[in-house]
């Protein structure tokens, strides 16, 4: 399947609701039992959230490449490097980072998939590519 304008919208507004659900969950999880704490399955938290920023980062590149909203072009980056910093800092424990920012910023990039969805309704690929 070709990631074009319209299903990398789609997708990545998917893999941040996602990313949001699983940052809820995950807590919750080990509220209840505490055994599930495991190394093993901490590694694989973290690496489901290493997949969801990877998948982000694909949405976001392919959206940003053909949309004619220069604030939205930037706004898909900053997001993503901000979602990618607080979750390597949760991987790495530098700072101590409420999770809420990022739910904000997983929560951000949906909106914008959703946003340039609306704003960028193509027949094609290059509809949406500004000439200038």
């Amino acid at each position: 399947m070709r990631l074009t304008t319209k299903n990398s919208d789609y997708l990545g507004a998917i893999a941040g609701v996602l990313c949001i659900i699983h940052c809820i969950i995950t807590p919750l999880l080990f509220l209840i039992n505490a055994e599930l704490a495991t190394k093993q399955t901490l590694l694989a938290l973290q690496a489901t959230g290493y997949v969801f920023l990877i998948i982000s980062f694909f949405a976001v590149y392919k959206s940003a490449l053909n949309t004619t909203n220069n604030i939205v072009k930037v706004l898909f980056f900053v997001f993503w490097s901000f979602l990618l910093f607080l979750i390597l800092n949760e991987s790495f424990g530098v700072f101590r980072i409420a999770e809420t920012f990022t739910f904000i910023s997983a929560f951000s990039l949906s909106a914008l998939h959703i946003y340039n969805l609306k704003y960028c309704q193509c027949k094609d690929e290059n509809c949406c590519v500004s000439d200038q």
